[in-house]
């Protein structure tokens, strides 16, 4: 059993109620089976689902890699100035 006190210890900080909503998307989106990159932005498309960085546009291959980086990046920073567990 995990220790409770882990939960969050890959977290840099709290995530954003911009990035929460994204993670829900994608956790619904994989739900279906689909885990194929390019088809999972078009899954986005088609639910109208908006950016986490809050840019506006359609979602591509590439537009879903650099959220995800920036995300990644942002937990980075956190975690290098702050520790874990947020």
């Amino acid at each position: 059993m995990q220790d409770p006190a882990l939960k969050n210890q890959s977290r840099g900080r709290p995530l954003s109620d911009a990035e929460r909503a994204f993670a829900e998307a994608l956790e619904r989106i994989y739900e279906t089976g689909e885990h194929d990159f390019a088809k999972v932005a078009e899954k986005l498309n088609e639910r109208g689902e908006p950016r986490p960085s809050g840019e506006s546009g359609a979602w591509t291959l590439e537009i879903l890699d650099a959220e995800l980086k920036a995300i990644n990046a942002s937990h980075d920073a956190a975690h290098a100035e702050h520790g874990i567990g947020a």
